[in-house]
C-alpha cells in the first residue's frame, strides 16, 4: 500500500514533466482576486503554487485585487461605498483609502506570504508602471457619460521594472493602481491591469484566479464547464447567451490579450486548493483555457 502511494506520487510528477519543460523560462501573469483572498489558508496555498512555479523556472508576475478589504476599511471610516455599472465610485477620500489598503495591507501581506514560504517577492506599485487617464461610465438608458471619480483607463505600461525583477528571480506583486501625467492616482480594475501587463510582457500565460470554475454552459451546473474556448468561438457564445453579464467583459479582455501577443488565458477557481498547479501541470486542467483560433 505504501509502495503504491509512492508510485502514484511519482506518476503525478511525471505527468507534470512535459509541462515543466515546455513552460520553463516563460512569463505567466497571475491575477489573484475574489473570495479566495479572504481565506488566509487558500491565499497561502496560492502563494505556494506561485513560489513552486518560480522554483521550476517560470517567471511569475502577480497582479492582485482587494475590493473586499477596501470596502471594509471604507466602512470603518464611515465613507459611503457606491458602485455604478460595476465600477466603484472613487472620490478623493476613497482613492486615498484604496491606495493605502492595496499597498500597505493586501500587497504587503502577499509579499510576506511569498517570503515566508521561501520565495522572493517584491512590491511593485502599479502607479510606477501603469499610465492612465480618467475614464467615464455610461448611462445605459441615455448613453450619457457618467463621472465615477478617480477611476482610470490604462493607456501605457512600462514593463521595465517587472522585467528587472524577473531577471533577478524576484516575483513582482503589483497593485492595480495607476497615475496620470500629473501624478494623480487612479483606481484600475484588477482584471484590466493584469491584461495590460500581460500584453506588455507578451506573456505565455495569463491566469485569472476568481470565484468561478471557468466558463459554464449552464451557470447552475459546474459540470457544464467548457475546457477550451477558441477566440473564434466567442461571438457564437455571446449570441447563444453562454457568455453574458460580468463574464462578457472579462472574456473580451482575454481575447484582446491574445490578439496582442499573450499565448493562453486560463480562468480557474481560486477556491480550489492548488488550482494553479492543477491547471498548468495536468493533462485535463480544472478551468477554462482560451486560445487563438
Amino acid at each position: 500500500m505504501i509502495q503504491d502511494s509512492i508510485i502514484h506520487k511519482a506518476e503525478i510528477l511525471m505527468e507534470a514533466l512535459p509541462y515543466i519543460q515546455q513552460f520553463r523560462n516563460t512569463v505567466a501573469v497571475v491575477k489573484f482576486g475574489g473570495s479566495a483572498m479572504e481565506n488566509p489558508e487558500l491565499t497561502r496555498m496560492t502563494m505556494q503554487d506561485i513560489v513552486m512555479l518560480e522554483a521550476i523556472g517560470m517567471k511569475v508576475v502577480v497582479v492582485h485585487g482587494g475590493g473586499k478589504a477596501i470596502t471594509a476599511r471604507l466602512k470603518e471610516l464611515e465613507i459611503p461605498t457606491q458602485f455604478i455599472n460595476g465600477f466603484r465610485m472613487t472620490c478623493e477620500k476613497t482613492i486615498s483609502v484604496v491606495d493605502d489598503v492595496l499597498h500597505n495591507v493586501v500587497n504587503r501581506s502577499l509579499v510576506e506570504d511569498i517570503r515566508s514560504i521561501g520565495g522572493t517577492g517584491a512590491q511593485i506599485s502599479g502607479k510606477k508602471i501603469l499610465r492612465s487617464e480618467k475614464m467615464y461610465s455610461t448611462n445605459p438608458e441615455t448613453g450619457e457619460k457618467v463621472d465615477i471619480g478617480f477611476v482610470g483607463k490604462v493607456i501605457a505600461v512600462n514593463p521595465k521594472p517587472i522585467l528587472d525583477a524577473l531577471d533577478f528571480r524576484i516575483i513582482p506583486v503589483i497593485t492595480p493602481l495607476a497615475e496620470d501625467f500629473m501624478g494623480q492616482p487612479y483606481n484600475i480594475n484588477a482584471d484590466v491591469a493584469a491584461c495590460e501587463i500581460a500584453k506588455s510582457l507578451r506573456a505565455r500565460k495569463l491566469v485569472f484566479l476568481s470565484d468561478v470554475p471557468g466558463v459554464l454552459r449552464d451557470p447552475k451546473d459546474e459540470s457544464s464547464r467548457i475546457s477550451i474556448i477558441r477566440t473564434g468561438d466567442v461571438a457564437d457564445l455571446v449570441a447563444n447567451g453562454t457568455l453574458s453579464g460580468g463574464m462578457l467583459p472579462k472574456i473580451q479582455s482575454c481575447t484582446d490579450a491574445i490578439e496582442h501577443g499573450v499565448t493562453q488565458v486560463h480562468m480557474i477557481d481560486g477556491r480550489t486548493p492548488h488550482s494553479l498547479l492543477l491547471e498548468i501541470f495536468t493533462h485535463k486542467g480544472i478551468g477554462t483555457q482560451i486560445i487563438r483560433g
